[in-house]
Order: C-alpha cells, then sequence, then structure tokens
C-alpha cells in the first residue's frame, strides 16, 4: 500500500488518521456544525409540508432535498456505471407531493444510513482519499466528502432558520 497523500506531501500515518477523524467528525456534525438529529428533533408533524415564510419549499422538501444529494455523492464515489441526475428535479422532491410523518421518518433513516457508509469509506485504510475517481472527471473522494459536509452544513443552517421563522423549534 502506498503512503496516503495531500497534494505531493506524503502523510504520517498519524496525519492520515488525524485527516480522517476530521472528516469524521465534519460529517457526523457538532462542534460548528448542526447535526441531523438536532435539527430535526421534535419537530413537529403538522409543520412538515409547510412552506417558510417567504420561501418555496417546506421542511419536508428540504429534509429528503438534503438527503438526495448526500445519496448521490455517495453513489458516484462507490458506482462505477454512476450516472449524473438532472437538475433540480432528481435533487428535489415533486413540489405537488406531500410528505407523510413515515416519509419523514425514512429520509431521516435513510440519510443515517448513506452518512455510516460514507463513514465507512473514510475510516477503511485502504480508501485512498485523493485517489481520483475512476469514472469521475477528476474528482477525489476527500473532494465529494468535503462537498457533502459543506451541503449538509449549509442546508442544516437553513433548517434552523426555517424553524424559527416558522417558530417551531
Amino acid at each position: 500500500m502506498t503512503s496516503p497523500t495531500l497534494g505531493d506531501r506524503i502523510l504520517t500515518m498519524d496525519q492520515d488518521k488525524l485527516l480522517r477523524e476530521q472528516l469524521v467528525n465534519f460529517l457526523k456534525g457538532g462542534h460548528a456544525h448542526m447535526d441531523l438529529d438536532e435539527a430535526v428533533k421534535d419537530y413537529p408533524a403538522i409543520d412538515i409540508n409547510k412552506k417558510f415564510p417567504n420561501g418555496t419549499y417546506s421542511a419536508g422538501d428540504l429534509l429528503e432535498h438534503i438527503r438526495r444529494t448526500q445519496a448521490d455523492i455517495l453513489n458516484f464515489i462507490i458506482n462505477p456505471k454512476y450516472k449524473d441526475l438532472q437538475w433540480p428535479r432528481d435533487y428535489w422532491p415533486d413540489p405537488k407531493q406531500k410528505a407523510t410523518e413515515k416519509d419523514w421518518k425514512k429520509t431521516v433513516s435513510d440519510f443515517k444510513k448513506d452518512l455510516g457508509q460514507l463513514v465507512d469509506i473514510i475510516n477503511d485504510p485502504n480508501t485512498n482519499l485523493n485517489a481520483k475517481i475512476k469514472w469521475g472527471s477528476g474528482q477525489t473522494i476527500l473532494r465529494e466528502v468535503l462537498l457533502v459536509i459543506d451541503h449538509n452544513s449549509y442546508h442544516f443552517g437553513e433548517f434552523a432558520i426555517m424553524r424559527q421563522a416558522m417558530n417551531n423549534w
């Protein structure tokens, strides 16, 4: 096995372990980032389909968007037969469709399952975080994990603002 690298610099085993630990910490949330459990804790089922003030989508829509995007990035990382999704159609639920409490719980469960797979990929010492994804156009696993971290953090922050605006926190 070759030594992990960061650019042209070879990482020591301790540095590689630390990088993986930090990526997992950011993925799971906490520290400076709210996690999924905190975002959805005690969310009133009656508000799942309500659009926030001056908004165009509901909490159910936003939660499903976060899940779909994370699932798509995971699929890109692991699936050599990956096919691009259509933006925005495939990344957001149909605005005419209303989520049920069961849908909400499934979205949360599926998000956590996919997050667990990402964590497993990162924690696998045989995963070269800097290797280009063969079916991509130059992307690396590290880049894709950072994209998930960024996307989830952004939208969980949005979720918190949505809850404040709807006074259901």
